[in-house]
């Protein structure tokens, strides 16, 4: 049921949440060196401070999901951002390597559980036309809040603010943290919960050791040379998951509903969006380390260099909900096939004027093949369904990402030269594009099969009765 609230500054709330959590994804890549020097850490430890946020959060997300069920989104988001920030205070304040990696882990707990509250507050207080902004504008923040980590930590690191080197890409979440919590007590709705959701302990349990057997070799196994732990860990991984979807589909209080994959068009379009994101992940990843090894920019110059995709995405983002029916239609089978030619164009040799356009269609394809897609995914299911849809919408493309980079980031570091790197990764993410394309194709056909009043007859209109 579709509530009446201050939306707009629910929303803001909610997003500003969302910018916390993606950003400080990415927001100590570029500080990583400069860590290391100030805590005499060694490679482990910060691929740990790097990794460890993407792994803890990938492997709770669900199991938080499923918490905002039964304690109430409301007081699922407020307590995860409490402990987001708390645990930021405790990064910024960390006396040696050991204690930033376990509140990286700490600060990552708290993302998992104010992350997925977001999006099924959305659906739950926003419908129609006002849904579809909403979620362009989140798919936006979603999106592009791991290449801001990226601008802001190489700003934030490099000017050594206060004589504080690394330790303000933290503490700035401190302040923040507060003003939003204050902000959320007051504007986000109460939502009680009807007190049959239930946790259930077997499901957590199974679903936790899946995920950490899929995170861990594919964050950690590349760098190690793919050892054969990792292959076995992938494989005990993919035996636990198929063994928590059977569970799932008998258990009295499922953790992850199996009704929301059951409609026609959800788990194309899902597979669709993972698809985009997955891209998205590795094309940035790639794009910027060849910028720097190969061309020389410093973090800050690479970073800045995606301000044209960021506008692509951006303008899209926020502008698609107001197109007419017919063209918002088209979006999630063009949206993928624009952001592989803007990409694949790049990677045949980049040239900083060139470079602007191509970004910036590549951008407006990424946010097209995502945003309508998972609006119209949204229009497929029950409302009841939110937590699910959000819990896939959060783990989806994590662990999308962290595969794309496993995988092509090897043929990236598998090429002769850097350039050559970037065009293979290009055409094996022009061919996965191609995939999502046909997956999203499924989508429109199976809304059109679910409402016949909206079919197109042979490019006519159907025939009006005249009785």
């Amino acid at each position: 049921m579709i509530t009446p609230v201050r939306r707009g500054p629910m929303l803001a709330v909610l997003l500003t949440g969302q910018v916390m959590a993606s950003m400080d994804g990415s927001i100590v890549s570029v500080a990583a060196q400069t860590i290391r020097e100030g805590l005499n850490a060694d490679g482990a430890a910060i691929q740990l401070i790097v990794s460890g946020y993407l792994l803890t959060t990938g492997v709770l997300l669900v199991t938080c999901a499923r918490i905002g069920d039964v304690i109430g989104h409301r007081r699922a988001f407020l307590l995860g951002l409490g402990w987001f920030t708390a645990a930021s205070l405790l990064c910024g304040l960390a006396p040696t390597a050991t204690v930033l990696v376990l509140a990286r882990v700490a600060q990552a707990a708290g993302a998992a559980l104010l992350t997925p509250q977001i999006f099924a507050l959305i659906l739950q207080h926003f419908d129609g036309a006002a849904r579809r902004r909403a979620i362009g504008v989140y798919s936006m923040v979603l999106a592009l809040g791991v290449a801001l980590g990226q601008v802001i930590g190489g700003l934030v690191a490099g000017a050594d603010l206060f004589g504080l080197s690394w330790r303000p890409i933290f503490l700035v979440n401190v302040p923040i943290g507060l003003v939003v919590a204050l902000a959320g007590r007051r504007v986000l709705p109460d939502s009680r919960t009807d007190g049959q959701a239930r946790l259930d302990p077997a499901g957590v349990a199974v679903l936790t050791a899946a995920m950490t057997a899929l995170t861990v070799p594919l964050i950690f196994g590349q760098e190690q040379g793919w050892p054969a732990w990792a292959w076995i860990s992938l494989a005990g991984g993919v035996a636990l998951l198929a063994g928590f979807a059977g569970y799932e589909a008998r258990a009295r209080h499922p953790l992850l509903d199996p009704a929301a994959l059951r409609p026609a068009g959800v788990k194309p379009g899902l597979a669709a969006c993972w698809i985009v994101m997955g891209c998205y992940t590795v094309f940035l990843l790639t794009l910027t380390l060849h910028l720097q090894d190969a061309l020389g920019y410093s973090p800050l110059r690479a970073g800045l260099a995606f301000v044209p995709y960021a506008l692509g995405f951006g303008t899209l983002s926020l502008t698609w909900s107001r197109y007419p029916r017919r063209l918002r239609d088209a979006l999630p089978v063009a949206g993928p096939l624009a952001f592989a030619a803007g990409a694949g164009l790049l990677a045949l040799r980049w040239h900083e004027v060139a470079s602007v356009p191509l970004l910036m269609l590549a951008g407006a394809g990424h946010a097209a093949g995502y945003s309508p897609l998972i609006a119209r995914i949204t229009s497929l299911v029950e409302p009841r369904l939110a937590s699910a849809i959000s819990a896939l919408n959060a783990t989806g493309p994590v662990l999308a990402g962290v595969t794309a980079v496993a995988g092509l980031g090897s043929v990236y570091f598998a090429a002769p030269t850097s350039a050559a790197g970037v065009q293979r990764v290009a055409v094996a993410v022009a061919a996965l594009l191609l995939i999502g394309t046909a997956c999203a194709a499924r989508v429109t056909y199976a809304q059109r099969r679910k409402d016949p009043a909206k079919k197109r007859y042979c490019g006519k209109r159907a025939p009006v009765s005249r009785r």
